[in-house]
């Protein structure tokens, strides 16, 4: 391999390590999978949410012990993300959408804003030094037009956990054979054609 593909497989190699990061904080929180979470910063890392300024064992402490009491189901959406390097040293601005069903009213919000990190490569490994969380919007969605028989339905293909019995952390992924061909093909009134 010349020199010129390999320096470009290096840096597309690390930008994937480095937006691997910024996905596994997500599912970390989501999972509430501690380790995980923890695994995406470097010990001395700072993490300013705005409302809380402090290092990765305390903002899992907050952010966990917020999540299980306030919210029943929550999900952290990540989108845009740009990335510059500067050898062992990125900086990412990663946009995110969040939404969180209310653990005393069942009302859903949903937010929005930006995760600006620092990200450092320490020991050939990517990991957050410092980041800042931006809020920009948020609100509450309106009621949804999908039936509560329809949602139960697409709830039965696996577990939604808020830790490690979520159905994303089984290997191997498995369908049961009793699903198979389960196809209900059931409208609506309102979405059926005319």
């Amino acid at each position: 391999m010349d020199a010129e593909l390999e320096k470009m497989v290096r840096e597309l190699y690390d930008r994937q390590q480095i937006r691997d990061v910024v996905v596994n904080y997500c599912r970390g929180v989501d999972r509430m999978d501690r380790d995980l979470l923890l695994s995406c910063y470097h010990p001395d890392a700072i993490d300013d949410h705005g409302f809380f300024v402090e290092g990765p064992g305390a903002f899992w402490d907050w952010v966990n012990h917020y999540h299980c009491n306030a919210q029943i189901g929550h999900q952290h959406i990540v989108t845009n993300h740009t990335c510059e390097l500067d050898g062992d040293v990125a900086h990412t601005e990663t946009y995110w959408i969040f939404a969180g069903m209310d653990a005393k009213d069942f009302s859903l919000s949903i937010g929005g804003g930006r995760y600006l990190d620092r990200m450092e490569k320490r020991d050939g490994v990517w990991k957050i030094a410092a980041r800042k969380c931006l809020a920009e919007w948020g609100g509450a969605p309106t009621e949804s037009k999908v039936p509560p028989e329809f949602m139960a339905m697409l709830r039965e293909g696996g577990v939604v956990a808020r830790d490690r019995t979520d159905s994303s952390y089984e290997r191997p992924l498995t369908i049961q054979p009793d699903r198979i061909g389960k196809n209900l093909n059931i409208l609506p009134p309102e979405y059926e054609p005319t």
